[in-house]
């Protein structure tokens, strides 16, 4: 017989959890009936039943995002964490008692997942765990995180790790002194970053974190990428993606490259005097690589000509090395006949954006996600020497499947962006409650405007623990494209929905370009759709889930 002493404080939790699971369970093997023949997935089929695989995978995220909040909050009794957890946790089970949240204008019936009533009330609908979702779910329950988040209730991150911890206060205080006092006006101005941050983000070290100690990099993990990540983009969004371009490309070097591509690339990389950029999407190929245009055809000289036309590169001007996706076998039309480059440029200025014979750009203006600029790029008879084929002749027909390795890194990188985006419309918007005075009462003091920050509060860490369990997974070596993609899902929704609250929080001034508030709701809007946009994502993990 246990005593009250060994009783589990989130038993509840865990059985919601469970009730969770086992109606995802169910839907998974209505879907896997319909879309497995004969033991190999059909891939039209799920095509058919696309809206019932993306909401499954949308509850898969969810059921993650639940393990791993319970899981913290388990670590950290006596604080925050515990509120959280429960409060998500009954949250989820509660919603799966009638629809999935597929995103705005998107909810989708749980009985539309080829699952029952009954199914229902045997899982999330059994009485005890339904009683305990709606006292946990209620609005009193997310008045009252708000409420003692305001009043500093301790909520620990969980990075358990006192390196992580420090280094995390480090670029606290450097996102203060350097970063926030220039992201509103970068924006506003729509300029670029100013080089001198970028060479102070240089010289701590943001752009060589996961590069090896051998090659000038720090040689630190994906979850030390994430904590930096984070409190880069919680001062501006793009000051933090600044590091997303070098990892890509430090990644694809370290996976692909010879010897002499690793000692010539990834120390200038690391040190920030070579600024890459990812030279992959084009026109009409956007999320389908596979079949892209732009060619490569080897000169007498064994150097390359590249032709073609690619879109959306971010910093493609400021850039000193692109990343370049073509097709070197055109007998080829799919993914085996596409290389990578590894391009050198000369840095252009504002008076000649791209001074390279063979290259020009177009800048294409967008609502947020300033800073770097976006361009469209027209290669015409640009040249590469041989050895700038990446992995050398044994690279040759391999881009495509080097680029796929870089994807898990890429999306919790993305991961991390969306929750620093999140955590920043947090803080402006509970600053904001705290401060502002309507009606002879501060914002907070009113239960809507308080219930929204409680949601806001609970949506963040459950991203953020979910992020950090895929970057663990990654450090130790393991498959996690499925985690990463999940964390990818969940954080840019939590990024939006948000930055989308901040600005209701906030009323008129929200709208007022000179809070940051409505920065924020724009920076916010483009994370579902790069690096994979979401209804990718959620076919993509839909695949894995029923193989």
């Amino acid at each position: 017989m246990s005593n009250a002493s060994t009783v589990d404080p989130l038993s509840s939790a865990r059985a919601a959890i469970e009730a969770v699971d086992g109606l995802y369970r169910v839907a998974r093997e209505r879907l896997r009936a319909r879309v497995v023949v004969g033991g190999a997935l059909d891939g039209a089929a799920l095509d058919r039943e696309q809206l019932a695989a993306h909401a499954l995978a949308y509850v898969a995220t969810d059921l993650a995002a639940c393990r791993q909040l319970v899981e913290w909050a388990a670590k950290h009794p006596g604080t925050g964490a515990r509120a959280v957890a429960e409060t998500y946790v009954a949250d989820v089970a509660r919603g799966l008692r009638s629809v999935v949240w597929l995103g705005a204008t998107e909810t989708y019936a749980v009985t539309e997942m080829h699952v029952t009533p009954d199914d229902v009330k045997a899982s999330v609908g059994a009485p005890a765990v339904a009683r305990w979702a709606d006292e946990q779910a209620g609005g009193d329950k997310y008045v009252e995180l708000a409420r003692a988040h305001a009043g500093g209730a301790a909520i620990p991150l969980g990075l358990d790790d006192d390196t992580l911890d420090m280094m995390r206060g480090e670029f606290r205080k450097f996102v203060a002194d350097r970063v926030m006092p220039l992201a509103q006006g970068i924006h506003r101005r729509d300029v670029l970053i100013p080089m001198d941050l970028v060479s102070a983000m240089g010289d701590m070290g943001v752009f060589g974190i996961t590069i090896p100690e051998a090659y000038g990099g720090q040689g630190l993990g994906k979850i030390a990428m994430c904590v930096i990540t984070e409190e880069l983009s919680r001062g501006y969004i793009g000051v933090g993606s600044l590091g997303t371009r070098a990892e890509i490309a430090a990644e694809l070097i370290q996976q692909g490259g010879t010897e002499a591509q690793k000692q010539r690339w990834l120390p200038a990389i690391a040190a920030g005097t070579v600024l890459p950029t990812a030279v992959f999407t084009e026109p009409d190929h956007g999320s389908d690589l596979a079949h892209l245009k732009t060619r490569a055809t080897r000169l007498e000289d064994g150097g390359w000509r590249i032709d073609g036309n690619k879109t959306w590169i971010t910093h493609a001007s400021r850039a000193t090395l692109m990343t370049v996706l073509a097709r070197t076998d055109p007998s080829k039309p799919d993914h085996n006949g596409l290389s990578m480059f590894l391009a050198e440029k000369q840095p252009g200025s504002e008076s000649a954006e791209f001074v390279d014979k063979g290259l020009s750009g177009t800048e294409i203006k967008v609502l947020g996600y300033r800073g770097m600029k976006e361009y469209e790029l027209s290669f015409d008879g640009f040249r590469v020497p041989a050895e700038a084929l990446l992995g050398g002749e044994g690279g040759l027909g391999t881009g495509f499947r080097r680029l796929m390795t870089t994807f898990e890194s890429a999306r919790i990188q993305t991961a991390a962006r969306a929750i620093g985006v999140a955590q920043a419309a947090l803080d402006e918007a509970a600053k904001y409650a705290r401060d502002r005075v309507q009606f002879g009462k501060a914002l907070i003091e009113m239960p809507r405007v308080a219930r929204k920050l409680g949601r806001m509060i609970a949506l963040t860490h459950a991203a953020r623990q979910l992020t950090f369990y895929s970057a663990r997974m990654k450090d130790s070596g393991k498959r996690c494209d499925l985690e990463a993609g999940m964390a990818k899902l969940l954080a840019t929704r939590a990024a939006w929905e948000c930055a989308d609250a901040g600005v209701q929080i906030h009323g008129g001034n929200g709208y007022a370009e000179e809070y940051t508030a409505s920065r924020l709701l724009v920076d916010a809007r483009v994370l579902s759709i790069f690096e994979g946009a979401n209804e990718i994502q959620a076919h993509v993990i839909a695949r894995r889930l029923v193989e």
